[in-house]
């Protein structure tokens, strides 16, 4: 009987701390590929390269452990490995682990979570994982109990076709537990800071704030977070606003 073979993937860049904590939390559950852009690669959503060709170049090859480096983003790397570099399709993929958090909105613009989207486009089991931490010294220890943990349910029970999993996991020792949750409403504000270059001219540095629409449900992933548990959210992939379809057709009538 084959291993599981588990894609591992991030937008951190192949020599990330944390994707080394996660290939070293998850190698034996199955078989590890790991096909990650070779340098940071954050904020690039389900970005794709489409004007230059992507390069793969093999790291390491072991047993049960194979690496690569992709010039391409997030999902250009699951693209390319599940057309080309992989031999079948892949088990299970794995995005991560995040240096910072990809809870509430970050979902639209996190690398780590296009990757997450894309294995789910091909019909791969797919969850993307974060650690609300920045820092070169984090401690991924918790984030990747959880993972594993994750992981391992899902090479059991596999996802519902269209869905994914994100899971964000607290800069705490110990995290309290998992907790199931909703993707918290909310948007960034003020988000450039206004500067001047060597040459006097105006430059704009991406920064600003998150607001919380909704900071006292419970059934938030930032509620549950701030509260010391790891949040685990399903992603779909339709983007459909089905409650609003019959109202749409009718507005259209008029």
């Amino acid at each position: 009987m084959k291993k599981p073979l588990i894609l591992i993937t991030n937008d951190d860049g192949v020599a990330a701390q944390g994707i080394s904590a996660l290939v070293e939390g998850v190698r034996a559950l199955g078989d590890i590929v790991v096909v990650a852009p070779s340098g940071p690669r954050s904020g690039m959503s389900s970005a794709i390269t489409s004007e230059e060709p992507l390069r793969a170049n093999l790291l390491k090859k072991e047993d049960g452990l194979t690496v690569y480096s992709c010039s391409g983003t997030p999902v250009d790397c699951v693209k390319l490995a599940i057309n080309e570099l992989l031999g079948r399709k892949p088990d299970l993929l794995l995005s991560g682990i995040n240096h910072g958090s990809n809870a509430a909105i970050c979902v639209i613009y996190s690398g780590t979570i296009g990757a997450t989207l894309e294995g789910c486009i091909w019909g791969v089991p797919s969850v993307g994982i974060s650690l609300t931490d920045h820092e070169l010294t984090s401690d991924f220890s918790e984030a990747v109990k959880y993972a594993k943990t994750v992981a391992e349910k899902i090479l059991q029970t596999g996802l519902p076709h269209g869905t994914c999993l994100n899971l964000n996991v607290p800069n705490i020792y110990p995290v309290k537990g998992l907790q199931v949750c909703t993707q918290t409403k909310g948007y960034w504000n003020k988000e450039f800071e206004v500067a001047k270059d060597q040459y006097g001219r105006t430059i704009y540095w991406m920064g600003g704030y998150f607001v919380n629409d909704e900071p006292n449900n419970p059934q938030s992933d930032e509620y549950a977070l701030a509260q010391g548990y790891a949040a685990l959210v399903p992603l779909q992939i339709d983007m459909t606003s089905y409650g609003f379809l019959d109202e749409l057709g009718k507005i259209m009538q008029q």
